[in-house]
């Protein structure tokens, strides 16, 4: 930039730096073509804003394919002047899955660790669920579009199973499932630096960082509106239109 414009580095920089530009950062984005984008995203929002009384409202999701990895070489820890270093490679032991549904209102979070996420065990997780939470109670269960979601013998379940209501959240956009936020969470404060010898002392990790979170939750507060994210959607189409 600073040889195209005949500029110094040092100007170039500070010109970047005073309008808040980072040319070297990147986003993903992906815009939902879900014909019913609108009336899922009021639905969502509306639960996260204003809760039906004399229930919960639970965002619900599975976290696949979670490795069991350890670093062919043992970690270097902190010092006065290196910071902690670990090898650029690591050995595989094995996967698992983690089932959560976290509670909007306080951030709780019922979990199961299982082999795989076929439907089997997302109607395994639905029991779990309903042992978990008081009887007396509806469930609202907001989830994504994933086949095992919608299989025939889970859609008999909640069938028999009334006072679980299932909200999908409109396609490609799992950013509305506030469980995410959560499995970020597990992922930069436990996974990322962790290191596993195999598939149950991962799972051991999982579940001790679960109840450490479950002893102080911290609920995460939703305060963008339906009307506001309608707009800003209908914002970048009109961007992308003109490309």
């Amino acid at each position: 930039m600073a040889a195209a414009s005949g500029h110094s580095e040092r100007t170039v920089r500070r010109i970047w730096q005073q309008h808040g530009l980072k040319p070297h950062f990147t986003r993903t984005f992906k815009l939902s073509r879900d014909p019913a984008l609108a009336e899922k995203l009021e639905a969502i929002v509306g639960l996260y804003l204003d809760p039906p009384a004399h229930a919960l409202v639970l965002c619900v999701d599975e976290k696949s394919q979670i490795q069991a990895l350890d670093r062919t070489q043992p970690s270097l820890p902190l010092t006065r002047d290196r910071c902690s270093t670990v090898t650029h490679d690591y050995k595989r032991n094995g996967t698992a899955t983690l089932f959560a549904a976290l509670n909007t209102l306080d951030g709780t979070v019922i979990s199961m660790r299982d082999d795989r996420h076929r439907h089997q065990e997302w109607l395994k997780f639905l029991r779990v669920i309903d042992d978990a939470t008081p009887p007396d109670k509806a469930l609202y269960l907001i989830v994504d579009n994933d086949a095992t979601h919608k299989h025939p013998k889970v859609q008999r379940w909640l069938k028999r199973h009334p006072r679980f209501h299932v909200y999908f959240t409109p396609t490609r956009s799992s950013w509305l499932n506030m469980v995410e936020r959560f499995f970020r969470d597990l992922t930069q404060h436990q996974l990322r630096r962790g290191v596993s010898h195999d598939v149950e002392e991962l799972t051991t990790a999982i579940g001790t960082y679960i109840d450490r979170h479950n002893q102080q939750p911290k609920p995460f507060i939703w305060t963008a509106t339906a009307s506001d994210i309608l707009a800003k959607v209908a914002r970048a189409r009109i961007v992308l239109d003109k490309r």
